[in-house]
C-alpha cells in the first residue's frame, strides 16, 4: 500500500493549500490507514484507557504523519508514520498517565541509588548491578528496580519543549519523531510485561530479574539461588515463554 500512498502524498504536495483537489486526497490518505491506527491503538490496551480514546489519538497521529510527511525525502510513509503514531499515543500515556506523585518509598530508595551508585562503580571498577545494589543498601532486587525505573520518571521532557537546530530554527521536540526510537518502543515492552512479570512465580521473577536487569549469568545465579545451572535455564525458558505468550495474546 506503501506505493499507492506515495503516489497520493506526492500528488498532494503539488495541490495549493486549501484546494478542493488536496483536501480529497488527504481524507483518502487518513481512510487507507485507519487501519494501522488501530492496530497501533490496539498494542496499548488494558492499561486503563478506553480504546476509542486510544483509538483516537492514535486517529490525532496519523493525521499529522500525512500533514507533515515529506515525499521528497524517499522514504517510506509507514516508515514516518509509525512513530508518529505511536510518539501520540506514548504522549498520551505521559500526560494522562505518568505524570503521577511517586511514592514516598521509592523516592527514597531512588535518592539512596544515586548516592551510592558513584562509590560502588570506583570500588567495583566497573558499573553497580541491581545485585550489587541491593546487596549494598540491604534492599530485594526488584525494590532496585522499582527505584531505577522512579528515577527515569523524573526525566521526561516535553515533546513540545523548544528544541535549536543548528541554523537557528526552533522547533519543537515531537516534530523529530520522524524514524523508529528503540527506547520509545523499550517504554513499551517494559509496560507491557510489567503486569506479566507479577504473575510469574517468585522464583521465576527473581531469575529473570537477575539475568537481564542484574546482568548475571545462568552460573553466577546458581550460585546464589543454590541450584544447578541447568535448573536456571529451565526456570527462566519456562519464564520468557509465559512472557512471550503473554505478549501476543496482548
Amino acid at each position: 500500500m506503501d506505493s499507492a500512498a506515495m503516489s497520493l502524498l506526492s500528488l498532494m504536495a503539488d495541490l495549493p493549500e486549501g484546494s478542493a483537489d488536496r483536501q480529497r486526497i488527504r481524507a483518502r490518505l487518513i481512510e487507507m490507514y485507519l487501519p494501522l491506527a488501530r492496530y497501533l491503538a490496539q498494542r496499548f490496551r488494558n492499561r486503563g484507557e478506553l480504546f476509542d480514546d486510544l483509538a483516537q489519538v492514535a486517529n490525532l497521529g496519523l493525521v499529522k504523519a500525512v500533514d507533515r510527511f515529506d515525499p521528497g525525502r524517499g522514504s517510506a510513509f509507514t516508515s514516518y508514520a509509525i512513530p508518529m503514531i505511536t510518539g501520540e499515543l506514548k504522549r498520551h500515556f505521559r500526560d494522562k498517565c505518568w505524570d503521577v506523585r511517586v511514592p514516598r518509598r521509592l523516592q527514597e530508595i531512588r535518592m539512596r541509588i544515586s548516592r551510592v551508585t558513584e562509590e560502588l562503580t570506583q570500588t567495583l571498577g566497573r558499573s553497580p548491578t541491581v545485585t550489587d545494589l541491593a546487596v549494598h543498601l540491604d534492599a530485594t532486587e526488584e525494590e532496585i528496580i522499582e527505584g531505577m525505573e522512579a528515577g527515569q520518571a523524573y526525566q521526561t521532557a516535553s515533546l513540545d519543549a523548544p528544541v535549536h537546530g543548528g541554523d537557528g530554527e526552533v522547533t519543537g521536540l515531537g516534530d523529530l519523531l520522524g524514524g523508529a526510537d528503540p527506547e520509545i518502543e523499550q517504554v513499551e515492552v517494559r509496560e507491557a510485561l510489567r503486569p506479566l512479570l507479577a504473575r510469574l512465580p517468585a522464583r521465576e521473577q527473581r531469575i529473570v530479574a537477575m539475568r537481564f536487569s542484574g546482568n548475571l549469568t545462568q552460573s553466577q545465579i546458581a550460585d546464589q539461588l543454590g541450584m544447578s545451572q541447568m535448573h536456571v535455564s529451565r526456570l527462566q525458558a519456562a519464564a520468557l515463554t509465559k512472557l512471550r505468550a503473554g505478549l501476543l495474546a496482548g
